[in-house]
């Protein structure tokens, strides 16, 4: 049985993936220790009390309904930001 959630945290549905792959985040969600639930009416539900958590729900719904390419494409984004910040910070120190 799920608890009521805290007051101050934010409740939403997930509707954007497909309901077999709903398990499949649920279980992920529950391994992050974010709050979440399914009804018997196959919906999944999350409770969202910190920026962490909406990032973490992104990350793990992303991986059930982007495309390959979509997520290569992601990465090397990351990637690349990772070295940029890393050669600003770079530049900043020397100075």
């Amino acid at each position: 049985m799920y608890k009521l959630p805290r007051p101050d945290a934010f409740v939403s549905q997930v509707a954007k993936i497909h309901r077999g792959d709903r398990w499949s985040v649920h279980h992920r969600l529950q391994e992050l220790n974010i709050p979440c639930w399914c009804p018997e009416d196959g919906a999944l539900w999350v409770e969202i009390d910190s920026c962490i958590h909406a990032i973490l729900l992104r990350s793990a719904i992303q991986q059930f309904i982007n495309t390959r390419s979509e997520s290569i494409t992601w990465l090397e984004r990351c990637w690349s930001t990772e070295l940029d910040v890393i050669n600003h910070r770079s530049i900043a120190i020397s100075r």
